[in-house]
């Protein structure tokens, strides 16, 4: 790592996005980031008769999802435990991801991973989950592990191309939210 003059560390620079660990002053356009996505496809949870199966099925019309505002909670947490990166392009946050260490059982948890439009489909999601995955190394985890919703096929599209594999699912997490009906897929992926 290496330290800019103001001492806040610079984890990196790809291109012109340059990725540092988020400061207070970030928290800002942390909130403001558009998260919301579309897609043409969802997976669908189909029971079997010994459990489930993930399907992956076309949707018409596509489905446009907005994240409902969550509450920040990067303050309940050990900042010896958890870290956030940023992604920058001069002034422009261009994404970020926050994951969370638990010594118990050894896992990386990546609380939310964001990018924002303009900037998805060039490399800056996988480079920011390098970077937690880096995290993860520092920590000794021997895996990391992330939940997503089964309606969001573009990020499940992109942790599979990360390495990640299905390990789980809950069916009812997001009953009583503005996600209901919408089921929980667990994804992790093993740190060598």
């Amino acid at each position: 790592m290496k330290k800019t003059v103001n001492d806040a560390t610079v984890l990196g620079v790809r291109g012109a996005v340059t990725y540092r660990l988020a400061r207070p002053e970030d928290d800002q356009a942390l909130a403001k980031l558009d998260g919301s996505f579309t897609t043409d496809s969802v997976f669908e949870v189909v029971e079997t008769g010994e459990g489930f199966t993930l399907r992956q099925t076309p949707v018409t019309p596509p489905i446009h999802k907005v994240f409902p505002a969550d509450e920040d909670t990067r303050a309940d947490r050990d900042p010896e435990l958890s870290q956030t990166v940023v992604a920058y392009s001069g002034d422009e946050l261009c994404g970020f991801v926050e994951s969370s260490f638990e010594p118990w059982n050894r896992r990386l948890t990546i609380c939310d991973i964001e990018v924002a439009p303009g900037w998805r489909g060039r490399g800056l999601g996988r480079t920011l989950m390098s970077h937690a995955f880096d995290f993860a190394e520092e920590q000794g985890a021997g895996h990391v592990w992330l939940e997503v919703s089964n309606i969001n096929a573009p990020a499940i599209g992109a942790y599979l191309k990360m390495g990640f594999a299905f390990c789980g699912l809950d069916t009812r997490l997001y009953d009583g939210t503005e996600s209901a009906g919408e089921q929980a897929i667990f994804m992790a992926r093993q740190i060598h």
